[in-house]
């Protein structure tokens, strides 16, 4: 199983519309399971050819969020706490694999973990996370869609790119 999840535009994570974001795109693979393949780029490094932990908690962050998004009904929720380990340094331009699971779920809150592993299964970072449930009457009156909030194809995530530069940024781009 491998489900594509919704992106948004302007997520920083996420947001496939994003000009400085990652871009990730999640897929539910298994019920409370999200995951996401990702080559992180030097502009997003500390040390030289270290991912920024900044950066990692933010990919960790997300997975985590992600995981209580599968299903019927999409559960948005607040991080209330985020505990990382960082086990190792996380190279940029190398394949990555990051993990989110559900642990527990109640009413308002729910607790999940995240894993970041390079592609030999190496665990680099990992968390424990306490989510609290985004207030009903945020949503009310709010598209999701009309936000952004949908499952794009994935040729889509150049085109929002661009639609979103303005001239200046596309001075570079040959």
């Amino acid at each position: 199983m491998k489900l594509p999840q919704a992106n948004s535009k302007f997520c920083f994570v996420c947001g496939l519309a994003n000009t400085y974001g990652l871009k990730l795109r999640f897929y539910t693979t298994a019920p409370g399971e999200v995951t996401a393949d990702y080559v992180v780029t030097e502009q997003y490094q500390g040390f030289p050819g270290i991912v920024h932990g900044g950066i990692v908690a933010a990919m960790l962050d997300e997975a985590a969020g992600r995981a209580q998004m599968n299903g019927e009904q999409t559960r948005f929720m607040y991080t209330a706490r985020l505990d990382i380990r960082y086990r190792k340094n996380v190279p940029v331009n190398r394949p990555l694999r990051l993990v989110g699971r559900t642990v527990k779920n109640k009413a308002r809150t729910a607790m999940a973990t995240s894993s970041l592993y390079d592609m030999d299964g190496t665990l680099l970072a990992e968390a424990e996370v306490l989510l609290v449930d985004v207030p009903q009457e945020i949503f009310d009156g709010i598209d999701l869609e009309a936000l952004g909030w949908k499952v794009y194809p994935e040729s889509d995530t150049m085109t929002l790119a661009l639609n979103t530069m303005s001239t200046t940024d596309l001075d570079g781009i040959p």
